[in-house]
């Protein structure tokens, strides 16, 4: 699947991680390679120690998993909104959730469907009708892009909120991955690290004066790998590569403009095998180097938060002018299968 038929702008967005309890201070972290995990110790087994990355809070944000998933979006949605600068009324709130399958914690007694209504209680807000809660992963976020656009040609959506939030640091998925090997540990250097985060980009139809751009979307590509982590068998990267595929179908850049990579990879043996497959099979133009961002080497595998994340990673090295190129592919791989990519480029609508 694509989407995008005329460019869309980031202008700006929200976060908390444990690397920053805003964008800024996520994005500072992640720009200087810092790391933050820590040893935790899990009441099942009991006093067993897991390596994950956590988000520093107060107990009473904890007294449930919902009402922590709360905490994390309202923080970052909250963010976002104040840096876009309209109302709640004219912006629509995209917010995608824990895949199903993994019957998170938080909506055991809650159900997901419920949780923008506690949402815009906890804000005091109330979104554009429009707004909704998705399930899918960090590659749902992506693949939301061109609904987002979609709105965004309407005259009664001014900006759209389009995010994540997420948290693998509760019992019930540390339990499931470690049964399935898939946890960083002595004994398995190549296993994800459980973390947790909200991330929210804010998008326009166009920039303003007041409200510079600091990167442009000009495609996405969305797609489904048969052969997820969950099968019996590994990907060959088809779903990846038809992902990035679909995102340069367009009129904006080209696959030899791209210059750089910002991903959700999380450090498994199925990813970075993946990966190896379907970017080579997709970068077919020469180049010396082709660098890559990894933000869960500082905050942790975050699940849903991903996808935005990797938006605000590639729009944050465009603004401030540490991106190695004007041009980026944003990838984002779902734990179910889904995969999706995002052509994006600094503020002229054309590599230079």
């Amino acid at each position: 699947m694509a989407g995008l038929r005329v460019p869309i702008y980031v202008i700006g967005g929200g976060a908390v991680t444990p690397a920053g309890l805003n964008a800024r201070q996520t994005l500072a972290a992640i720009r200087a390679s810092l790391s933050a995990y820590e040893q935790h110790i899990l009441a099942d087994p009991f006093g067993q120690i897991q390596t994950v990355s956590r988000i520093p809070s107060h107990y009473s944000l904890r007294h449930t998993q919902n009402i922590w998933l709360t905490s994390m979006a309202a923080r970052a949605v909250g963010e976002a909104l104040e840096k876009g600068g309209v109302a709640a009324g004219v912006s629509a709130l995209l917010l995608v959730a824990p895949e199903a399958f993994r019957k998170h914690p938080a909506f055991a007694e809650t159900p997901a469907a419920e949780f923008l209504t506690g949402l815009q209680a906890r804000l005091g807000e109330s979104f554009h009708p429009t707004s909704r809660i998705v399930g899918g992963g960090a590659a749902a976020c992506i693949g939301l892009l061109d609904q987002a656009a979609d709105l965004l040609a309407t005259q009664e959506v001014e900006q759209v909120l389009l995010g994540g939030v997420d948290s693998l640091v509760n019992d019930k998925d540390i339990a499931r991955l470690s049964a399935a090997n898939r946890l960083k540990a002595e004994d398995n250097a190549q296993g994800l690290v459980p973390g947790e985060g909200a991330a929210v980009v804010c998008l326009r139809r166009a920039p303003s004066r007041n409200l510079p751009a600091q990167c442009a979307i000009h495609g996405v590509g969305v797609a489904l790998e048969e052969n997820s982590v969950l099968s019996e068998n590994y990907s060959q990267g088809t779903a990846l590569l038809a992902a990035c595929r679909a995102a340069i179908d367009g009129k904006g850049p080209t696959e030899s403009d791209i210059n750089f990579i910002v991903s959700n990879d999380n450090g498994e043996r199925y990813s970075a095998w993946e990966a190896l497959i379907g970017r080579s099979r997709f970068y077919r133009t020469r180049r010396e180097t082709l660098p890559m961002a990894y933000p869960a080497m500082t905050v942790g595998e975050i699940g849903a938060g991903a996808g935005a994340l990797t938006l605000l990673i590639a729009a944050d090295s465009f603004a401030k002018g540490y991106a190695p190129g004007r041009v980026a592919m944003c990838e984002a791989a779902s734990e179910a299968g889904m995969r999706a990519a995002a052509l994006v480029s600094a503020r002229s609508s054309s590599p230079s």
